[in-house]
Parts: C-alpha cells; structure tokens; sequence
C-alpha cells in the first residue's frame, strides 16, 4: 500500500455513498452503483423459444441444422448485446470522468507568510506542505496514528536505541533528482545542526547514518517513546540536498503536489507533481484561498467560489446545514484544547487544591459547548481523544455547584465574603466564553473580572510573567503533555509523581507502556485540578455536497488533498 500511494491513506476522509457521520469512520466501504443485471435477463430466452416451438410445431421439423443456425444467431445476439452493454458502460464511465472537475478550490482561514517550513513558524505551512509537497520518513493517519511515507516499514530494537527506516525505491523530488537515504540523512543533520523549526523534537538522537541507498539509521543515547510521532512532523521531512530554490516563495519537495504560484496572505496554487513516485492526485489542481473576513468565506461558498470552507463556526454553517441537498457540514476530531488554566503557584488563591475543585465542579461544561453551537466536545482532562494516553475523564468532576459553594466555604469563602479572581484571555476568543464562566462561578460565590486582552499582552503578562489568577487559551499542539511535569509553565503545577510518570512514558519501549504511564499522570493532573479543561474544540467544515474526500479530522495542522475530488451538480 505505501509503496503504492505514497504517504497517503483514506482513514477519516469524505467518502462516495456514505453520509456524514459515516465519512468520519475509518475504512468506509465505497459501495459505487449497481450492474443493471440486463445481460442476464438477455440470456433468459427460454419462455420466447418455448412460445415458438409450440407454435411452429417445433425445430424437429426443419431438420439439425435450422437448430444449429438459431442457436449460432442467439449466441451472436448475447455477443452483440454484451458489446452493446460493455460499451454503454465506458461511456457512462467517461461521463462521470470527465464530470469530475480537474480543479477544486478550498477556503482556509490562516495564511502563511512564506514557504520556508524550516524556519518560519506556524500551523498554516504544516497544513499546506506536510503530505501535499514535501513528505517526511513516515506521516500520520486521521487517527493521528503513525503510517509509513518515504519510509515503508521500520524496525525498533529491543532497548529502543536503533531506528532502521527502510525506505521506498525509486523515489523522486519534484524537479526529478532521485530521493534517496543520503537525502534522508543530510535533511536530519542539517534539522539538527542548523536547530531548524521543530529540532527540538528528535530528543536523544546521537547518530543518523545510511546503509545504501534505500536504509537509514537513527541511533539515540536514551531511549524516547515519541520519537516516530515526531518525525510525521516538521522534524522528518526529507529535502533534496542539490537542490536550488527561494525557500520563501518556491518549495521543491517530494510529495504529491508542486507549489505553482504563492501570493502571501492571499492564496496558493497546488498542481500536480508529475513525477511523483506515489499515486498520482486525483485532482491536478489545487487552490487554496485565505479569508481572514468570516463573511467573505461563507459568501465565497454560497456563490461557488470555493467548493470547501474549513473552517467555520457552528453558527454559520447553520444555513449550509439547512441545505442538505447542496451541501454537507460536518465537525472532525481534532486536539485543541481549551484550558482555563489556574495559576497554582504560591501566593495565588488557586493554589489551594479546595479552590480549583470548586472551580471546576462550579463550570456547566455542557453549556459551554452548547451555546458554542453543539460541535464540540466536553474534555475532562489534558489528554484528547485522538493522543496517546487518553481516558475519558470528564466524570471526575460533573458540574454540581452545591458541592462548589461547600469546598469553598471550607476554604473561607461564603456570599457575604466571595471569592475575587481576574480571568485573563486573548481577545480572539470572544467575549461570550468569558461572559459564561463569569456567570457560571457567580453562583457558587466567585467574582470573575473578566480581561479580554491583545495576544501579545497575553503572552507577556500570563505565559512569561504569570501574573495571573485565570487563564483561557486553546493548545491545539498535539502529544504535549509534557507542559504538566514542568513546574517553571505558566501552570505552576509541580507534581513530583507526575514528573516522574512522564519521564517514564518518554523513556518507554513500547506504545503499551508510555500509554499506561501517561495515562495514570493524566489522571492525577485531573484529580488535582491542576486547572480546566472546558472542551475539546472540532473543526467545523463545510462543502459542496459534490466534494469527496476531504479530510475532516485535524484538517487545521494536517490536509493531505491527494484524495479531494469534486464532481459538480447538473
């Protein structure tokens, strides 16, 4: 399969014939259209020559070969009709694909700047590039799991020191300069020498080296259990060492698509990278608008402009949802996480553990989610669904302001005499969020001064500074538990047992072992209330209902659009 397809699987995409819950489920069968049957019904002549025979009197009659000549002029008719049938067919199937649109245009809301992916900062260039122009050693499925890419397979010692990747054959870069483990291993040093975006994340590598031409070796110091997830990243993607271009405008890579033209800000040309050793796309070309206006988007799918809007809030898709003969909305998994952080440092009223309970018994999580048009999903931990090491915890704490208002007054706090604390989040999130957990600690006796502020201020007086009480921010970044057995975070949270499980899940040999580690450091983080986690935001996508796959989960950091087609309404 990998060597067929390259680094791409279909897991969680759109799919022909299955509605929209059923595109999210992995491995949806594409049941197609059923044959016509008519070539049986031709061969069933026996009630006509039954008529026949009794009528004339029967063949017997006309002597053998009148018999042999009738059977030889139905087996010519069943020849012909077959004919007929099989060419019927490929012209319905021509139809269809020339039906099919040699171009799609997609809306996304964040815009990179530049292309160069080993310097530049941000979601928006793994988004585009990763899986669609430049490919890494191995990729990840809409489960978020490790797949083979330029890697096919890979072998892991048994002490987890020794990686031996064991690459593709006949691999190209898109100028036509052969890929091989040379080009591997000079893209790794230079990652790591030149400390490019995301070299932090090869922890413990000491050595990278080939054998030939198609096996590479990473060899580490100590073992680390996220080593291959890192390398879907930033971190493993494979560069044509000869190559010559300006990084910032041009990209030369070795997946599916090329870069045709890039305006900043504004939008970016895909086209399909012919020399590509994988499956070719299924559409040659893709274009990619950025609207940082919600109303020009959802007007530039109303208009057809786009064919796709990712994403789009749960209130503005509600027309396009109304419409279910034109279009499809539906919300995929992802890992943002919206944390209201509480400072647990010394010297603040959130470090009392009875406080940050009565916080989190005293938040309506379902409410939230709600009044954010329902997409969403409650989280009751740090970890989400689609990382390893999740569990669902969101019953360790129910929403029960009784038992709020008790662990409260248990920490001196009453009605006459409230608990005073100033929430502190960036501006991009709205003032409504605010406005609810204000409403929502009211009732169990907490005073909320809500401050909406630039992300700028956010970052120097809440995540440098920690001059805080209350927090919100979105941490979309993916396996980042690591942020809780770090006590200099902007959390505060210094937990000795935790620090140690996480190191032991990170030093893990087996996927079993660092998932039962992060799991058990998971759930004593929770229990702590080391702060709250109010949901676990979806990205909601909306489309023409002539757009197929089109991948739904994490499609904010990760859109492999090999697979995209669009067939138009007639």
């Amino acid at each position: 399969m990998a060597s067929q397809q390259g680094a791409h699987g279909t897991d969680g995409a759109t799919d022909n014939n299955t509605n929209a819950h059923d595109a999210q489920q992995p491995n949806a069968a594409n049941t197609g259209t059923n044959p016509t049957g008519t070539g049986g019904d031709a061969m069933s002549t026996d009630a006509s020559l039954a008529a026949k025979t009794k009528k004339n009197g029967g063949w017997k009659n006309h002597g053998p070969w009148i018999g042999l000549v009738i059977v030889i002029a139905i087996i010519a008719a069943i020849i012909i009709g077959v004919r007929v049938s099989n060419a019927h067919m490929d012209a319905k199937d021509e139809a269809n694909a020339s039906a099919t649109a040699k171009t799609v245009t997609i809306g996304l809301k964040l815009a990179p700047t530049n292309l160069d992916i080993r310097n530049t900062a941000g979601s928006s260039l793994d988004q585009i590039l990763i899986g669609n122009v430049y490919e890494g050693l191995v990729a990840r499925n809409s489960k978020n799991e490790v797949v083979p890419a330029i890697a096919k397979s890979w072998d892991v010692s048994d002490d987890g020191l020794t990686y031996t990747f064991h690459l593709n054959k006949d691999m190209t870069f898109s100028n036509g300069d052969a890929l091989t483990a040379e080009d591997v291993v000079w893209s790794l040093d230079e990652l790591i020498h030149k400390q490019y975006h995301d070299a932090d994340m090869l922890k413990n590598v000491e050595t990278v080296g080939a054998s030939g031409d198609d096996t590479v070796v990473l060899t580490l110091s100590k073992p680390y259990s996220e080593l291959l997830w890192a390398l879907t990243g930033r971190a493993g993607l494979v560069f044509d060492k000869d190559a010559t271009y300006v990084a910032k405008t041009q990209a030369v890579g070795s997946g599916p698509y090329t870069v045709e033209s890039f305006t900043p800000n504004d939008s970016i040309v895909l086209k399909e990278n012919t020399k590509y050793w994988g499956a070719k796309p299924k559409t040659p070309t893709i274009v990619i608008k950025y609207y940082a206006d919600d109303n020009a988007a959802v007007n530039a799918l109303k208009s057809g402009a786009v064919q796709v809007l990712a994403p789009i809030t749960a209130q503005l898709a509600e027309p396009f949802e109304k419409d279910p003969a034109k279009y499809v909305v539906e919300a995929g998994e992802g890992t943002d996480k919206y944390v209201l952080g509480m400072n647990n440092a010394k010297g603040h009223p959130t470090a009392d553990k009875k406080v940050r309970q009565a916080i989190r018994y005293a938040i309506d999580h379902d409410e939230l989610v709600a009044a954010r048009g329902g997409a969403d999903k409650t989280l009751g931990g740090p970890i989400p669904s689609l990382d390893p090491g999740y569990e669902d915890l969101t019953k360790l704490y129910p929403h029960d302001a009784d038992k709020a208002k008790a662990l409260l007054k248990e920490a001196g706090y009453t009605k006459e005499h409230p608990l005073k604390l100033t929430l502190t989040y960036p501006n991009t999130y709205g003032s409504e969020i605010g406005d609810q957990l204000r409403s929502q600690l009211k009732e169990v006796n907490i005073d909320v001064n809500v401050n909406v502020v630039e992300f700028s201020t956010w970052l120097q007086d809440v995540y440098t500074d920690k001059d805080y009480d209350l927090s919100l921010v979105d941490h979309n970044e993916s396996h980042d538990f690591t942020q809780w057995s770090n006590p200099d975070y902007y959390y505060g949270y210094d937990n000795k047992d935790v620090q140690q499980l996480t190191g032991e899940a990170l030093s893990a040999t087996s996927d079993e072992e660092r998932d039962e580690k992060l799991a058990k450091a998971a759930r004593i983080v929770s229990e702590d209330a080391a702060a709250d986690w109010l949901l676990n935001y979806r990205v909601t996508t909306a489309m023409d209902k002539g757009v197929e796959g089109f991948p739904l989960n994490m499609n904010q950091t990760y859109l492999p659009l090999w697979d995209v087609t669009y067939t138009p309404a007639k």
